[in-house]
Order: structure tokens, then C-alpha cells, then sequence
């Protein structure tokens, strides 16, 4: 059996043993649904750590909200912005789906949904709905709305979600192909500012914010236009890898076969023409084919979607990414490089100028995690706790230098609380992987107890914490005790498999398992250790 009817077999079988879709809500704002039935809980004896914690919950329980276009609730990206966006809506959604109760997963559902119900005729999605309607005036895309669709349908065994995000995304990858390839190149081209999100951005100094007439279709009629951009089109990669998944779990082999090949095609143009090896550097390459040279967030959202190889990736990790005079801000990940004669000061609100942005860290895991940094993500996600517990409150952007969030707008912006929450969990909580349980073992309060758990289909998953000491619980049993900074993957019933190194250096660990001597470990970052056979993976 080859990969791609295991994936399809897989998916049936999950539907056919999950409940149907969940009943839609027939209130028009929701403010505080109920919890009951939530997979995740925290507790803490720090006052401040629970007080922010259960101040992002309340922020995002705010901004579930329905909009006049669509019947069922969204949740909106909050603070001035009063609608949802293409661009971070889905995965947005899809994070809030973590705190597990049924009205979550609906809004992860609809936040998808949403574009689908609204999308034209000629398979254009909106770039965002707001509350007074659609708006179709950018195509304004980053982390594919196909990609994080098929997760949760296969998450969940959503046929009905499947299907629609199927036939939606392959027709909005059709209007792509016929107005955003206007060169012929091939890659995805770029017409305006808002087409990335990138507002204030001195990558599109001079470019109109949005296209005339708030029609997509039109490109403005200024100098360098249109552009090949690296971003759009590893979106464009990314919903194709994510289509031919998805055609699969369908039944439908040869137009997987097709997407995976689109997939490639795409993939190699966009290393061939957009990237600079001099510089490690992807970038924007105008309508007389010049590299338009700034250096931007652009790059992460090109690893965001897989495009490289690992020999690829290292290049760009360490000459822009780590390196603290460019990306690795002390607090990453400025939206210009801090070494980029363009990056904006003083920083002004609203600015992919060189703030570093929420929305930027919230996608920071879908590619760390996958090119094997979880050391360096752990590093990112503890300065971004640091810096919210400080704040107090949910803004979207800070001072990559110091910290320090811009005040001009209220708070009770949906990315930064999900940043809260869902960096909490992946710092210091227990979270189901797949078949596996990853136990990120590093206590959120050095002076007081704390307790993560999550609800299994066999129990609940708890991580306790006392002091320097940490025990792990299966269905209310013990399955380890442990001292030092380590993830350990489980079987869901507990089996310890490995562990990984998620400290910034060398960390040492004491692993106890009932009914055996403690086990002393030496683990390097990101380095992976097989507890089974006592041996180190690369």
C-alpha cells in the first residue's frame, strides 16, 4: 500500500467512527460558552501566569462574534479589526479548536466555512469578510486556507468539511492561475500591498494598497507591477501539497497525482527565480525582473510552507533567520530584518515595517517544528510569554529590541491570545500528537504548582508540576516522574519512546519510571533520544 492510500484509508476510517458535523449555534454573539466538555484545562498557584491565561480565553470568547454575510459565528480578529482575513483567519480558527469544546470546534469550522459560503462564481475567495460584507479588492493569502482545512478534516474525520474545502480551494487555485499569472511564469504574482497583509511595509514602497477598483483582477498601473512574490506563491505550494492530500482522502488518485506535480513545479520556480544565494535571501522580483531587496517576513513564509530542503533551510536559518542582526531579534521576528537599511523607526502602529508581529509568531511552529528547531522555537515562544505576562493584555505587535507593545490601539487582538495560549501549552503542557502524547516538560512557574491536562478518548493526560519535580499521569496513573527541560513522546496509554532536546543547550534529566531506577539523561538541543533502544537520532 503507497503513501497516498494509507492517507485515504486512514481518513475513511476516521469518519466513519466520528459523530457528524456539530449543530450550528443559533445565537448571534457568544460570550461565554460553556467549558464543560473542553479537552484542555490549566491551573496555576501564579497569580499573574493565571490571570493573563484566563485573560486570553476571555479576549477570544469576546471576538466570537457573527458578521451580516454568514449565519453561524466566526471569530473575528478583534482590537480594531472587525471581521476575519484569508490571510489568518483559518489557522487562527484552528488554534482556538485546542481548548476543545464543541462551540470552538464550530468556529474553527466556520472560520473556514465563511470564505467558502462567499466565494464568486469564478472561484475567487474573499480576502476578507467584515462586518458589512465580503471584499474581494486583494487576494491577501499566507498560511493556505486548503492546508489548514484538510487538518482539521482529517483531525476529525469532517467528510463535509473535505468535500467543501476541496471543491472550493481547487476553484480558487483555478482563479489564480488565470489572474495572478500574467506574466506566464508560472509563480503567483503580487499587485498590491494588501495582497500579503504587509501593511506599511517599505517592501511595497510606492505600490497602492489595494488594486483599482477593488477589483483583484486589475493590476495598478505602477512602475515594477506586477511582481513575482516568494510568499504568494509558496501559499499557492502550500494549498497544492494540501489539495493532493485532500484528492486522496477523496477517492480521487489521478487529480492527486496532478496537484502533486502542480506542487512541484511551483516549488522549483520559486527556489530557481526568487531566491538570492548571494544574500540567502527570498525576494520579490519586479515586471523588469530586479530583485526588489528587502528583506522581510516574506522569507519565513516561504519556509512556512516546506518549500526547501533541509541543506536549503540551514542556509537560510543561519544567515538570516538566527542570526541576531537580522531575524533573531531578542524578540523575534521583526518584520524587517534589524540589519535592513529599510526597517522602520520610530515603529508606527500597524507596521510590517519592522515590528515584530503576532500573527508571524503564531505561524512560527508549522515550520520550526517541522525543519527540527523545537530548541529554538521553545526560545521564541518563552520571549513571547515573557513579553505578554508583562504587558497584561493582547496587542498586535511589539519593539523587537525590547518588548514592549504598541499602545495606539485597544487591546483584545485574537492572534496575540492565541499566541498565549497555544505557546503555553506547546512550552510546558501535554498535547496529543497523531497516535503519540508530547510532554513538553518545563515548569511555567518556578515557585508555584501548576497542572496541564487534556481529555482523552482512554482518560485525561495531566502534567503536574511541583517545584523542580514534574510527574506525568495517563487516565489518573503515573507514567513518569522527571527533573530538568525535555519533551518525552508517549503512546497515548503512556510507553515512553523518546526524547528531545528543547533547551537552548545541554539539558540533564532525571527520568523515573514506576518500578525502575531513575535514568540519568544528557540532552543536547533539538537532539532527539530513542528511550528504547538507548541511542541517539539525528
Amino acid at each position: 500500500m503507497n503513501r497516498r492510500q494509507f492517507v485515504a484509508n486512514a481518513f475513511r476510517a476516521t469518519v466513519a467512527g466520528r459523530m457528524p458535523k456539530p449543530s450550528l449555534l443559533a445565537a448571534g454573539y457568544v460570550s461565554d460558552p460553556p467549558s464543560d466538555d473542553a479537552s484542555r484545562s490549566f491551573s496555576s498557584e501564579d497569580p499573574n501566569l493565571t490571570r493573563v491565561y484566563e485573560g486570553a480565553l476571555s479576549a477570544l470568547r469576546a471576538n466570537v462574534v457573527r458578521l451580516s454575510a454568514y449565519l453561524d459565528p466566526v471569530l473575528v480578529e478583534g482590537s480594531v479589526y472587525h471581521g476575519v482575513w484569508q490571510e489568518c483567519a483559518p489557522q487562527e480558527g484552528a488554534v482556538y479548536s485546542l481548548l476543545g469544546d464543541a462551540i470552538a470546534r464550530e468556529v474553527a469550522r466556520n472560520n473556514h466555512l465563511i470564505f467558502f459560503a462567499l466565494q464568486k462564481e469564478d472561484g475567487q475567495l474573499p480576502c476578507n469578510v467584515k462586518a458589512d460584507g465580503p471584499a474581494f479588492g486583494q487576494i491577501q493569502m499566507v498560511v493556505p486556507i486548503a492546508a489548514t482545512a484538510w487538518e482539521l478534516a482529517r483531525q476529525w474525520g469532517d467528510s463535509e468539511l473535505l468535500e467543501k474545502a476541496y471543491t472550493a480551494c481547487a476553484r480558487w487555485d483555478a482563479w489564480l492561475r488565470r489572474y495572478r499569472n500574467t506574466r506566464g511564469t508560472g509563480l503567483c504574482e503580487g499587485f498590491c500591498t494588501y495582497d500579503t497583509g504587509q501593511d506599511n511595509s517599505p517592501r511595497w514602497k510606492g505600490i497602492p494598497n489595494r488594486c483599482p477598483d477593488a477589483d483583484a483582477r486589475k493590476c495598478p498601473p505602477a512602475e515594477g507591477l506586477p511582481r513575482l512574490c516568494p510568499d504568494l506563491s509558496a501559499t499557492v505550494y502550500g494549498a497544492r501539497v494540501a489539495l493532493a492530500a485532500m484528492a486522496s482522502a477523496l477517492g480521487k488518485a489521478g487529480e492527486a497525482d496532478r496537484w502533486t506535480e502542480d506542487a512541484g513545479k511551483i516549488r522549483r520556480l520559486i527556489i530557481e527565480r526568487l531566491y538570492d544565494p548571494q544574500d540567502g535571501a527570498f525576494y520579490d522580483l519586479d515586471a523588469q525582473n530586479r530583485f526588489v531587496r528587502v528583506r522581510s517576513t516574506a522569507i519565513l513564509r516561504v519556509l512556512g510552507e516546506h518549500v526547501v530542503d533541509p541543506s536549503l533551510f540551514e542556509t537560510v536559518w543561519q544567515r538570516q533567520v538566527h542570526d541576531p542582526r537580522a531575524f533573531w531579534a531578542p524578540y523575534p521576528f521583526p518584520s524587517i530584518a534589524l540589519d535592513d537599511p529599510q526597517f522602520v523607526r520610530p515603529i508606527p502602529r500597524n507596521s510590517w515595517g519592522g515590528a515584530t508581529q503576532a500573527l508571524t509568531a503564531l505561524r512560527a511552529p508549522r515550520w520550526m517544528e517541522h525543519y527540527d528547531k523545537p530548541a529554538e522555537l521553545a526560545s521564541l515562544m518563552q520571549k513571547w510569554i515573557e513579553a505578554l505576562r508583562r504587558a497584561g493584555e493582547f496587542r498586535q505587535q511589539m519593539d523587537p529590541l525590547t518588548g514592549d507593545f504598541t499602545q495606539t490601539d485597544p487591546g483584545g487582538y485574537s492572534p496575540a491570545a492565541l499566541v498565549f495560549f497555544d505557546f503555553l501549552w506547546r512550552l510546558s503542557g501535554v498535547r496529543q500528537q497523531d497516535d503519540f502524547l508530547e510532554w513538553n516538560v518545563r515548569p511555567p512557574a518556578a515557585q508555584a504548582r501548576s497542572n496541564f491536562a487534556e481529555q482523552l478518548a482512554g482518560g485525561t493526560a495531566e502534567l503536574l508540576y511541583d517545584g523542580p519535580h514534574t510527574e506525568l499521569r495517563v487516565a489518573g496513573k503515573q507514567v513518569a516522574q522527571v527533573s530538568g527541560v525535555v519533551r518525552l513522546l508517549t503512546t497515548r496509554s503512556g510507553e515512553i519512546h523518546a526524547a528531545v532536546g528543547i533547551a537552548e543547550g545541554e539539558s540533564f534529566v532525571t527520568l523515573r519510571l514506576p518500578g525502575h531506577p531513575p535514568r540519568k539523561l544528557s540532552i543536547a538541543a533539538n537532539a532527539r533520544v530513542d528511550l528504547r533502544a538507548a541511542k541517539v537520532a539525528s
